[in-house]
């Protein structure tokens, strides 16, 4: 019998659980945009009391979530400052520019995934009419798998208010970042994720992805700033009706997949672990939950292959001479051990 196929492509292919479909099943609802959707206003409530905000709105994706933040702190020919990598630059579409005529500035990561102070400090635009105007520094906390150090956090964004900028965090995967980093502190999760989320104006946090939701996201801010996002929010489609199906995954997700998370990390070192010593093949020692593979030689000149070779050996991932491996609620230790044979299978044949 045919072994299951592991999916390692991303943390958003997970499934919800038994007890997940079961909490959406029981869920009340109304109507969100009457604002009378009771499962819908308790997330909202329960996130933004955890995270320290005044206000919380659900929307349908972080890709809809950090539009509504960059337009609510952006008007039409103002810019923000952002990584070449951060997701809120490459891989939303150019969404701020194209719906609201908000310039990205982006700059070069340094190895640790960290922005330069200097090149921040340099990007910001003097107030002069041939430019746009600077008006927010937007970071991204996990990126590419990485933790974003605190010090360097709190110096980034007191640079940022120092100023006058606004400061977005796209924490997409925050809770990936707390509970590593509570882990290093031996702290509690959730009051790192509070401590990492009280530098920024607002927040996104996801819960389709190592949460395991099927859908949203929150976006976090003051009443003003998150009043102005409903607003950009409902332009955008975003208006949710009995959405309340959805706010009860991500209430569950809350009660019981945060802590979990670092089993998802513990996974990804055993893969990083079981990939290591291969000839032609660079290993980058995960920080939670991504493993990327970098491919030289003969690998490498046989990139092209290797997506196809994987996946008729049972192992979906993404990537090309990089490739990427996500774990995540649905993959389990015989999984990944299953997925470190056959990866080092095709990778030895390349």
């Amino acid at each position: 019998m045919a072994q299951p196929v592991v999916d390692l492509r991303s943390d958003t292919v997970t499934r919800p659980t038994a007890a997940m479909r079961a909490a959406m099943a029981a869920a009340p609802v109304g109507d969100d945009v009457f604002g009378d959707d009771p499962s819908i206003n308790l997330l909202q409530e329960r996130m933004a009391q955890l995270l320290g905000f005044e206000a919380a709105l659900f929307v349908a994706s972080g890709t809809q979530a950090n539009l509504c933040a960059v337009l609510a702190h952006c008007q039409r020919g103002d810019e923000y400052i952002v990584g070449q990598q951060q997701h809120c630059y490459r891989w939303e579409g150019g969404g701020a520019a194209v719906f609201g005529s908000v310039q990205p500035q982006p700059l070069e990561h340094l190895p640790d995934g960290t922005l330069a102070l200097a090149a921040i400090e340099a990007a910001i635009k003097p107030d002069d009419p041939h430019f746009a105007r600077t008006r927010l520094l937007a970071l991204e906390n996990t990126l590419g798998g990485k933790r974003m150090p605190m010090e360097w956090l709190a110096q980034a964004t007191a640079l940022a208010a120092a100023r006058g900028l606004g400061r977005h965090l796209d924490g997409a995967r925050l809770f990936n970042a707390a509970v590593a980093q509570a882990e290093a502190a031996g702290a509690d999760p959730r009051a790192e994720a509070r401590r990492i989320a009280g530098h920024f104006d607002s927040v996104s946090v996801c819960f389709s992805k190592g949460l395991g939701a099927p859908v949203g996201s929150v976006l976090l801010g003051s009443q003003e700033l998150v009043g102005r996002a409903r607003r950009i929010r409902k332009m955008a489609g975003g208006g949710l009706r009995q959405a309340g199906v959805l706010a009860a995954a991500a209430l569950h997700a809350l009660d019981h997949h945060v802590d979990r998370l670092a089993q998802d990390h513990a996974l990804a070192r055993r893969l990083a672990d079981g990939l290591a010593g291969l000839d032609g093949v660079r290993v980058e020692p995960p920080q939670t939950n991504i493993v990327f593979v970098d491919l030289e030689g003969d690998a490498r000149a046989r990139a092209a292959d290797l997506p196809q070779a994987l996946a008729a050996a049972g192992v979906l991932a993404t990537g090309l001479y990089r490739l990427r491996f996500v774990t995540h609620l649905d993959v389990d230790a015989d999984g990944i051990d299953r997925a470190v044979q056959a990866i080092r299978g095709v990778l030895a044949a390349a």
